[in-house]
């Protein structure tokens, strides 16, 4: 073994243009059997120990000197090809980005949609509190002092007045204490949040409470309106909604309102749970213990109210089959809704 072999590694390592090459020169000058790999085994094979010693350090130095010119070469390639991808990549500053265009998040979409068909029948558009007293919460809405929504396990409390909003209904007080004047249609869409997380529920979400107050309000209004909306919405004057007894604090009689399955035409389907009818919002006419609340005479004036989740109507609209796809951030996901 002389210099002659590490001149032709190097050699051979100088005249290699990629990883690969360099891979297969390594193989050849330093691989289990190569002519200096062999060569470093038959050490053992030598009896003199100052021969030995002088062969084995010679040997070494070689090895050494292929490796850190591999390692040397393998740095200049990866420099070069570095340099390659960058001059291929340039990033031209001054083009505008087509590829992304700002556009509104689904739910936002929604609510506007929803603002707008409400503001066209002569609704006004309400903001409320996101955090509000248990009062305006819980009491003037005519819940029960023990009713399970003002639990702990179920309501954010910041203390025992304090607490994130459970709904947007609150809002209704504040405008029914400060608009004496009736006739009052309005609705308060904005956030809400309840300790739930689940594929039909985040802890925060939107809702959309309505009210109408006025003389003569009946529950034949109720139906027309809300009827009239999920129409609109949906944009199907074939759509049927179905009207159910159920039960709220704050309204008396109360209902749960349904529509009928767009994907099986009431005949029963999965989406529907076999049923053929879609459960949509909550509504009812208001219970006179709110308007004693607030005010407002029960033996002149009337009114309906009603709420909806608009997670809910986005999932139906956009038939989205989990609430928390709204909220992942997926950028593949909201761009279906440019």
């Amino acid at each position: 073994m002389n210099k002659k072999y590490l001149s032709s590694a190097i050699s051979s390592i100088s005249r290699s243009n990629t990883l690969n090459d360099l891979d297969i020169v390594k193989q050849k000058f330093l691989g289990k059997n190569s002519e200096l790999m062999l060569a470093i085994k038959n050490l053992s094979k030598i009896e003199n120990i100052d021969k030995k010693r002088s062969s084995g350090k010679k040997l070494n130095e070689i090895k050494s000197s292929i490796l850190n010119e591999l390692k040397n070469r393998s740095n200049d390639i990866k420099n070069e090809l570095l340099i390659s991808k960058l001059k291929k990549d340039i990033i031209d500053t001054t083009l505008s980005n087509t590829e992304l265009v700002g556009t509104f998040h689904p739910i936002t979409k929604i609510i506007y949609k929803i603002e707008s068909i409400f503001k066209s029948q002569g609704f006004k558009i309400c903001d409320g509190n996101e955090v509000e007293t248990e009062y305006y919460n819980f009491t003037a809405l005519n819940f029960p002092e023990h009713h399970p929504a003002i639990a702990d396990h179920d309501t954010f409390y910041f203390d025992t007045k304090a607490l994130l909003r459970t709904h947007t209904s609150p809002t209704q007080i504040h405008e029914m204490e400060k608009n004496k004047e009736l006739p009052l249609l309005m609705i308060s869409p904005g956030r809400v949040y309840r300790c739930d997380f689940d594929i039909t529920h985040t802890p925060m979400f939107h809702q959309i409470e309505g009210l109408v107050v006025g003389e003569n309000v009946s529950f034949v209004n109720l139906k027309y309106t809300l009827s009239k909306f999920l129409k609109i919405f949906f944009e199907d004057d074939s759509l049927k909604t179905r009207f159910r007894p159920s039960f709220f604090p704050f309204t008396e009689p109360s209902v749960e309102v349904d529509i009928s399955c767009s994907f099986c035409n009431l005949k029963g389907c999965r989406s529907c749970k076999g049923s053929g009818w879609i459960e949509i919002l909550g509504a009812g006419m208001v219970h006179p213990n709110v308007f004693k609340n607030v005010g407002i005479c029960t033996n002149t004036y009337t009114g309906f109210a009603f709420g909806l989740g608009i997670e809910r109507l986005a999932m139906l609209y956009y038939n989205v089959d989990d609430i928390r796809l709204f909220y992942d951030n997926n950028k593949d996901f909201l761009l279906q809704f440019q």
